[in-house]
């Protein structure tokens, strides 16, 4: 069975490795993106099963890096978590106007947690 990719783009490092590194003992191929440029660039190039997105991101925000993929033929399909601290109700709203699937607060959720989202979103 071929692996599925994750795009994680995320600035703080710390959390990337993390996610990166439990993500890749779980069996799934991980590629990263530090700000939302590389992120976007990361996407059209990898074409992932799935995206997990930071809003706060240096050079373009999780926002711009929603309307950019969802508007790319590529990639408008690619399921996006958002993997936020951002909690408040306009936060929400604004993002799955934009269209994300999911949306997860990173103090609200373990890593186990967010893995098992992912393979909701992925039915695996």
């Amino acid at each position: 069975m071929e692996k599925k990719r994750i795009l994680i783009i995320e600035d703080e490092s710390t959390l990337q490795r993390a996610l990166s590194e439990f993500l890749s003992l779980e069996g799934f191929e991980v590629v990263n993106a530090l700000d939302g440029e590389k992120g976007i660039e990361m996407a059209m190039k990898e074409k992932p099963d799935l995206i997990l997105l930071d809003i706060i991101l240096p050079k373009k925000d999780g926002y711009e890096v929603v309307d950019e993929l969802r508007s790319g033929e590529g990639t408008k399909n690619i399921p996006i978590i958002l993997l936020t601290n951002l909690e408040t109700t306009e936060n929400v709203k604004r993002a799955f106007e934009k269209g994300i699937t999911t949306y997860l607060v990173k103090s609200d959720y373990k890593l186990e947690d967010i893995i098992k989202k992912i393979k909701e979103t992925l039915k695996m």
